[in-house]
C-alpha cells in the first residue's frame, strides 16, 4: 500500500455537493492499495502511520504521534497514488488493486487505525470527492509498505 500523509489543522470531503466526513487536528491519508497487497500489508501500514511522530511536542519538536495530540485521522482513497509517470506523458496505473480489492484493503486499513484508538472518518471509495485540507507545516510524507522507489 502506499500512502500521502499529511498533518492538519482540519480537513474535510465532499461528494455531490454534501460533506460527508470532516476532522479536526489530525492527518489527512490518502491511501492506495497496489496489486499483491494484503490485509497484513493494511495493518503494517496503519501501525507504522500511527506512530509516526509529526506533531510538535513542548519544544516545538515533531515528537509526537496523532494519538498523543488527540488528533483524528481522515482516511481518503486515492488509486492515483499508484501512478507510473516513467514513460510519455499520461500516468498509467495498471500497478493498483482491482477496484473490488483497493475497496477492501481500503476499508481493512482504516478500520485498522480505529482499533488502534484512533478516531477515524473516511471517504468514499470509487466516488468524486472534494478534498479540502488546511496543512499544518506544511508537512507530507510519503509512504510505501514495500519501500518502492
Amino acid at each position: 500500500m502506499r500512502a500521502l500523509v499529511q498533518r492538519v489543522s482540519e480537513a474535510s470531503v465532499t461528494v455531490d455537493g454534501t460533506r460527508i466526513s470532516e476532522i479536526g487536528p489530525g492527518l489527512l491519508i490518502l491511501a492506495c492499495a497496489m496489486q499483491g497487497d494484503d490485509e497484513k500489508v493494511a495493518e503494517k501500514l496503519a501501525e507504522r502511520i500511527s506512530k509516526l511522530r509529526i506533531f510538535k511536542d513542548e519544544a516545538g519538536k515533531m515528537n509526537r504521534a496523532v494519538g498523543d495530540i488527540g488528533g483524528a485521522c481522515l482516511v481518503v482513497s486515492q488509486f492515483t497514488l499508484a501512478a507510473d509517470t516513467s514513460r510519455g506523458n499520461r500516468p498509467g496505473f495498471s500497478s493498483a488493486a482491482a477496484p473490488e480489492d483497493g475497496n477492501r484493503l481500503y476499508e481493512h486499513f482504516a478500520a485498522h487505525l480505529a482499533s488502534l484508538g484512533l478516531p477515524v472518518q473516511t471517504g468514499e471509495f470509487g466516488a468524486d470527492m472534494k478534498v479540502a485540507l488546511l496543512n499544518d507545516g506544511p508537512v507530507t510524507i510519503w509512504m510505501d509498505s514495500a519501500d518502492r522507489p
